[in-house]
């Protein structure tokens, strides 16, 4: 594959590995509020996912979404604000760490309510279809969205409008603290896609040459009008669910063993190198640009100020009544 790619891709995910480490550092220091759901050790995914498509192609995710904003291209110094809580963020420190977007981009965002994105998803799948272009949507969400309502309704419809959208399951091996054996009776996700005609693909998630094959066979389909895919990545996280997990429901062994044998970065670096397309120096580099880009968008959110008091009334869908009394009139 061509060097250029390879070394871009690398860089991707020692940016995200690095960003999200210094996310950590941050919540720990309690300058992070809320819920902060880390992507270490899924970076192969996006980084492999979104580069099979365009600018002009559509992407939602679900709320471990820093990886994929940063894969996406968005600038990391907003995207920490947004972590922070800063005016300067992507979604105006509204949103936090569960609710980014970067319409630029053609992400609209990460989503809290579990599988929520599914249907919106298929929505916008349907107006690309309706418009008469070959822009397909990329909707990612985890193992546990698959077990709820509107995964079936958003596929039933997908399948049957046959519309370019794919469906990207991150398959970690845990929804929150559950197994996946004991909260699926199918164990293998793609086989989920088969009750509606969905033609699938799997792959190993910690291998960004994987993922990149298995989404370009997916976006084919879309862009040809075939209709939609379900895509399977096989992967792991090395963190918990969130930085209030204790992690009771794993062994640490376990955990130190994937970090050990599957970590994707170290797993692309071993293929650069073997090679020949790039010297240890040059990755070495390319770490210490993804370290201080990292560094410098931490500085940039904790010198950006915090939303005034009046963004309180901004972006909402029903504006405050003036005066002393405007509370209780609402009421």
């Amino acid at each position: 594959m061509d060097k250029t790619l390879l070394l871009k891709w690398f860089y991707q995910m020692k940016l995200i590995r690095t960003f999200e480490e210094k996310s950590a550092e941050l919540y720990a220091y309690g300058k992070i509020g809320g819920f902060l759901h880390l992507y270490i050790g899924e970076e192969a995914v996006a980084t492999g996912a979104l580069a099979t498509l365009r600018e002009d192609d559509h992407l939602l995710t679900h709320y471990r979404d820093h990886g994929w904003a940063l894969a996406r291209g968005t600038d990391p110094k907003p995207l920490m604000a947004e972590l922070l809580g800063r005016v300067t963020g992507v979604s105006k420190g509204k949103g936090g760490s569960m609710h980014l977007c970067d319409p630029e981009r053609n992400f609209w965002g990460g989503y809290a309510i579990v599988g929520g994105h599914l249907p919106l998803a298929v929505g916008i799948a349907f107006a690309m279809r309706y418009q008469g272009t070959d822009r397909v949507v990329l909707s990612v969400f985890g193992d546990g969205a698959t077990n709820i309502g509107e995964f079936h309704e958003a596929l039933n419809m997908a399948a049957l409008w046959e519309l370019p959208v794919i469906f990207l399951c991150e398959n970690n091996l845990y929804g929150m603290g559950t197994q996946v054996k004991r909260a699926s009776a199918v164990p293998e996700m793609a086989q989920k896609a088969c009750a509606y005609g969905m033609p699938t693909e799997q792959c190993n998630g910690m291998d960004v040459f994987s993922v990149y094959g298995a989404m370009q066979k997916a976006v084919q389909r879309a862009r040809a009008g075939e209709g939609p895919t379900f895509v399977e990545a096989k992967t792991y996280r090395f963190r918990g669910h969130s930085m209030a997990d204790p992690e009771l429901y794993r062994q640490h062994d376990e955990v130190e063993a994937f970090r050990e044998c599957c970590d994707p970065i170290e797993s692309l670096r071993d293929h650069i190198l073997r090679e020949k397309l790039a010297t240890p120096e040059e990755l070495e580099q390319l770490e210490r640009q993804a370290a201080a880009a990292t560094e410098e968008a931490a500085q940039f959110a904790e010198q950006s100020p915090p939303p005034p008091l009046e963004a309180l009334y901004e972006d909402i869908y029903a504006q405050p009544l003036d005066g002393p009394t405007a509370g209780k009139e609402r009421r």
